[in-house]
């Protein structure tokens, strides 16, 4: 009997280095996978960047480097699948003219594609249609930039209760002078993001039908219209938000070849 249990002893030692060898190996293919995994969306990144920063400059705007993140892991699946969950990509000290002599900036133009689409052979020769089902921007824009766009020496605006109040100072004669302010509504037609005021009060104003003449007449030329420049994937203005940091522009396009459009 000693002997048959002594010569089962080595068999089951076996059996165990065995199952450990095969959990070593698993463990560095996993770790392999996920190496390349992060490599390959890395690359993809890298590649969506260099694009970017070209439609941005075949615009005459700049930027600084795009940020782009592709999101969703594991990346190789939605390669595979040719389908991705979202990519972002993010436009540092973004600007841009007008075409009107006024040149938009923003600190960052935030934009985000969805239910994109793109073949593997899109990605790996760079050529192919990518379509992204929407494509989304957030940005901010200066109240500085806004009001220098009236082209009235003085005029400053900022947000208050939600809504953009201007305010300037009409000159009534050599030695009188009357504070103006009023509420700014923006609105955006053909393109252009359009300024009226109402509301407008003054702080001491006299009753005098010809001085009554002159702050409306200054109001209207303290309307103003900027226009919007063109921006990459084709985004266009969905919705203006006043903030107290600036005005903050919502953008957005759909169905939006970004291949063509600079991804």
């Amino acid at each position: 009997m000693a002997e048959v249990y002594g010569s089962e002893r080595p068999r089951r030692r076996r059996g165990r280095k065995a199952l450990i060898v095969l959990v070593v190996l698993l463990v560095i293919l996993g770790a392999g996978v996920a190496v390349l995994d992060r490599f390959s969306n890395s690359y993809a990144e890298d590649v969506i960047a260099d694009k970017v920063a070209q439609e941005v400059a075949n615009q005459n705007a700049t930027s600084s480097r795009p940020e782009v993140t592709i999101a969703g892991v594991p990346f190789l699946t939605q390669v595979l699948a040719g389908e991705y969950q979202e990519i972002r990509i993010q436009l540092p000290d973004f600007s841009a003219p007008t075409g009107t002599g006024e040149t938009v900036a923003m600190d960052l133009l935030d934009i985000r594609a969805q239910d994109v689409k793109a073949p593997l052979s899109a990605l790996s020769s760079g050529q192919g249609e990518v379509v992204a089902g929407s494509v989304t921007g957030v940005g901010t824009i200066d109240y500085a930039l806004l009001a220098g766009a009236t082209g009235q020496e003085g005029m400053t605006l900022a947000e208050k209760d939600g809504k953009v109040v201007g305010s300037a100072v009409l000159s009534i004669s050599r030695t009188q002078k009357i504070e103006l302010s009023g509420v700014a509504d923006l609105t955006v037609v053909d393109g252009k993001v359009q300024v009226r005021f109402s509301d407008v009060t003054a702080k001491d104003l006299p009753n005098n039908p010809l001085i009554q003449g002159q702050v409306n007449n200054f109001v209207k030329q303290m309307a103003f219209e900027l226009a919007v420049p063109e921006l990459p994937l084709n985004l266009v203005i969905n919705e203006l938000q006043p903030l107290p940091e600036g005005l903050k522009v919502t953008l957005g396009a759909t169905d939006v070849t970004l291949a063509a459009a600079g991804v």
